[in-house]
């Protein structure tokens, strides 16, 4: 995926590189990136800043939309469509490269099990918004708010609810930087 994004960037004229760059400086969605990481950058540099802010999976969904946003429809095709290609060659039964030995695709959530066990505390609303998009059921809802620890309750939810595959863990991940930005940013910088 970083590959084909560095790609998609290379081929913008200059102008549109420097679209993309504001747009992608100013995007009100959370984690934003500052200028500093960005002026002056060339596409190597600027991919490698999408790819350490959010996961490569997130960091094709955000590259897509800003080349949407600055009618670069092209190029957001054409990776749409070399990303889609490639996830199909990968292993089957919606395993990504880390699930079948690699750590390329492995997900946040997945990568920093451990420290979420160990550090998420507002874990009511992130659970809430989960129960909402039917990531967890009210059963499932109700018996991890009945434990006692933070702890526990995230042990449960990955457990439980997270062995859903890809699309549960987006939900989590996403309520997590919502509701935990500071630790999705101290986490993703390591």
């Amino acid at each position: 995926m970083k590959k084909s994004i560095a790609d998609a960037l290379e081929d913008l004229s200059e102008q549109d590189f420097k679209k993309f760059c504001s747009a992608l400086r100013d995007r009100r969605e959370e984690p934003r990136i500052r200028r500093n990481r960005l002026e002056g950058k060339g596409f190597l540099e600027v991919t490698d800043v999408l790819v350490t802010t959010f996961t490569e999976p997130e960091a094709l969904r955000v590259a897509l939309e800003l080349l949407r946003e600055i009618d670069c429809n092209d190029v957001a095709k054409r990776l749409d469509e070399e990303t889609a290609v490639s996830a199909a060659a990968r292993p089957s039964s919606g395993a990504t490269g880390a699930e079948a030995g690699g750590c390329a695709d492995k997900h946040f959530v997945d990568t920093h099990k451990v420290q979420l066990i160990s550090r998420v505390s507002n874990i009511a609303p992130i659970l809430d918004e989960l129960l909402v998009k039917e990531v967890i059921h009210e059963e499932s809802y109700a018996k991890i708010r009945a434990l006692a620890t933070s702890q526990e309750k995230i042990r449960e939810l990955y457990a439980t609810s997270l062995k859903g595959g890809k699309t549960c863990k987006d939900h989590f991940y996403e309520s997590l930087k919502k509701n935990e930005p500071y630790l999705v940013k101290d986490l993703q910088g390591k």
